[in-house]
This record gives C-alpha cells, sequence and structure tokens, in this order.
C-alpha cells in the first residue's frame, strides 16, 4: 500500500505534467492541477487562455468547473488540489468558493512572477478603496439592484453557498 505522501508526490507530478505538456501543446501558460477525493484524481485541468482566448480559463479554475460537474455539486470541501504554481488571486477567491480544503502548489508565485505572470498588483489593487483601484468603479442603480438581494433573503427555497 502505498504512502500518503507518495500519492501526494504523485498528485502533484500530475499537475506538473499537465502544466509541462498543454503549456507545450500551446493551450497557454505553464499551468496545470489536478483535484483530488479520497485519494483519487476526479478532474484535472490546464492554463486554456491562449486556447479558448477566456483569460478566466487557468488551470485550477478549470480543474473545480470539471469536478463541480463531476461530482454534481458546487462544495468541494471533500476535496484537495494541487497545482504546479501557487494559486492567483483569481483561482485562490475559486478554490475558497469550492470550499476545497487543502491546496498543494509546487512553484511559489515569485517564481511565477519571474517569468511573467506577476500577480502581485492584484493584491495590491485589493487593499486599495475602490475610488482609488486602476480600472474606474462607479455605483449605478443600487435602488434596483438591491430589488434582487432582497427578493434573495426572503426567497423561501433558496440553497445558501
Amino acid at each position: 500500500m502505498e504512502s500518503t505522501h507518495t500519492l501526494q508526490k504523485g498528485f502533484m507530478q500530475e499537475a506538473v505534467n499537465l502544466s509541462y505538456n498543454k503549456m507545450m501543446e500551446g493551450y497557454g501558460g505553464p499551468f496545470g492541477a489536478v483535484i483530488v477525493r479520497n485519494g483519487t484524481v476526479i478532474a484535472r485541468g490546464y492554463n486554456k487562455v491562449l486556447h479558448t482566448h477566456d483569460p478566466t480559463a487557468h488551470a485550477e479554475v478549470e480543474a473545480i468547473r470539471a469536478a463541480s460537474q463531476v461530482l454534481g455539486t458546487h462544495d468541494l470541501s471533500d476535496c484537495e488540489i494541487y497545482a504546479s504554481s501557487e494559486p492567483c488571486p483569481m483561482c485562490l477567491g475559486a478554490i475558497y468558493w469550492a470550499r476545497i480544503k487543502k491546496i498543494y502548489y509546487g512553484n511559489p508565485h515569485q517564481e511565477a512572477a519571474r517569468i511573467g505572470f506577476d500577480d502581485s498588483f492584484i493584491y495590491e489593487e485589493l487593499k486599495k478603496p475602490a475610488a482609488q483601484r486602476r480600472i474606474p468603479m462607479e455605483q449605478l442603480l443600487p435602488e434596483k439592484a438591491i430589488k434582487a438581494f432582497e427578493a434573495w433573503e426572503k426567497k423561501s427555497d433558496k440553497q445558501a453557498y
């Protein structure tokens, strides 16, 4: 029987292999991810930004989308993710929303920054008040938009997530 540590290394190696192979095939940057549940890979993802022209098609997001389809749920709290690189802010947000219980990663974000994938500016932007961010933000029709929130609050059959 394989040890847990040996299995973990195998899952990480699969994420690393995806990052390299799919990058070499032209799908996007060198990023891969696998989602594991109960010691079994249930989903794989790799960066598809260039292939799909979708800036959100990061490895972790793609893996989360696939895992959610396989399991038929948005709640991945009994899963772990193995990512070839430390997740960017968008992917980290998706991981938190999916409630994944643990993240394993290969390359630290400093290495991603070194090769041109520097996301530190996003972390800095998030610290600023909305009015001081690089991309201007302006609130419109809050009196209309609030109606959907009010309806959600009153909805008797809503499913919290």
